[in-house]
């Protein structure tokens, strides 16, 4: 008899003597729940509109990277080899620096 006093439903609160019953979401989490939607749902839309200018983008592009590529990737291997060249020249720098 004593254990079914004590049991009791999963929304209810036990503070002190004090029993009370929650029904639902507070007013806090309503409020939160109302301004974060809109939020959300603009972030979302510019999420999608984002991503539909690139693809808009890249079906443009796509043809013109095709026609200069032969000018194109000689280009990308110069500058590739200028950082690459930059970067190991302050690497080598610094190791010598660091042996000193």
């Amino acid at each position: 008899m004593a254990d079914r006093d004590r049991s009791y439903r999963f929304d209810q609160v036990v503070r002190g003597d004090r029993t009370n019953y929650q029904s639902g979401p507070s007013t806090t989490q309503v409020l939160t729940v109302l301004t974060l939607l809109p939020i959300g749902g603009t972030l979302l839309a510019l999420a999608g509109l984002t991503l539909t200018g690139t693809v808009i983008g890249l079906c443009v592009a796509t043809p013109l990277f095709v026609i200069f590529s032969p000018v194109l990737l000689p280009a990308a291997i110069a500058v590739f080899m200028a950082v690459a060249g930059f970067l190991s020249s302050g690497a080598f720098g610094l190791t010598g620096l660091s042996s000193l």
